[in-house]
């Protein structure tokens, strides 16, 4: 999977079914998402889950900081490369990410919006990331995203509290390439 076929798959598809656990996972790969998020597991179902995922022809990405058993590190990366299906990571940490990449991951770097203070150190830090997506959290003002589509030249993923097809068209409308949520009613937007 290289970045110019995900971006494709996500301006046709683009809500990104994000699941905890392996019920949600089942109900994602029944919809129409292209691009599932793996946002919590352990070391010893990695290989299954990325199997489904892929079985099912959908991006699978790993959020590589909460895997339990498995440290966040250059290690994991390695590991999450040579052993599961997983197309690419998510993290918040700059190194996993430009590890993800050198190891041929798809990389997305996550940022948590808690106030400005936050949102100026992802302006700084949009500059230096090499990710292929940035996702911002929770969801924010069409105000913020049209600002953060600007200033990171990175397609822009909105997550965290889309809850209904308003909240996805307002991510999208702002310029956000794409939308990710855990609530299954969105998924077949």
């Amino acid at each position: 999977m290289n970045t110019h076929e995900l971006y494709t798959k996500l301006e046709l598809a683009p809500v990104i079914a994000a699941v905890n656990n392996e019920e949600e996972l089942a109900q994602a790969l029944l919809t129409d998402v292209e691009v599932v998020f793996v946002l919590q597991s352990h070391l010893m179902q990695l290989q299954e889950l990325s199997e489904k995922i892929k079985h099912s022809g959908k991006v699978a990405v790993l959020h590589a900081d909460r895997v339990k058993g498995l440290s966040s590190d250059e290690t994991a990366i390695d590991y999450i490369k040579k052993s599961t299906s997983f197309d690419g990571i998510i993290s918040t940490k700059s190194t996993i990410v430009h590890y993800a990449k050198k190891r041929q991951l798809l990389a997305i770097q996550r940022f948590f919006l808690l106030d400005s203070s936050a949102l100026a150190n992802v302006e700084r830090q949009l500059t230096q990331t090499e990710a292929d997506l940035v996702e911002v959290l929770p969801s924010v003002s069409p105000k913020i995203v049209k600002e953060l589509v600007k200033q990171s030249r990175k397609p822009l993923i909105v997550g965290g509290l889309i809850r209904d097809k308003e909240d996805v068209m307002g991510a999208l409308g702002a310029g956000s390439l794409a939308v990710s949520t855990t609530m299954a009613a969105v998924w077949s937007i």
